[in-house]
């Protein structure tokens, strides 16, 4: 598994987790906002968003969200 391939994996699980949050995909940006590398934010963020459900897309790419 790729670096990035884990960082989908774990933001995807992280969205998982934060679903019973009345609006998960903000509880999921906050958490990655907190808790990830400044590195690994700049990995996900020049992703092209494959792989990732939609509540962790929203909340790493919340300016595509309609």
């Amino acid at each position: 598994m790729t670096t990035l391939e884990r960082l989908v994996h774990m933001a995807n699980q992280i969205a998982a987790n934060l679903m019973h949050d009345p609006n998960p995909s903000a509880a999921t940006a906050h958490h990655i906002q907190l808790y990830w590398d400044p590195r690994m934010k700049a990995m996900i963020a020049a992703h092209d968003g494959s792989g990732l459900t939609p509540t962790a897309r929203a909340a790493i790419f919340p300016e595509q969200v309609s």
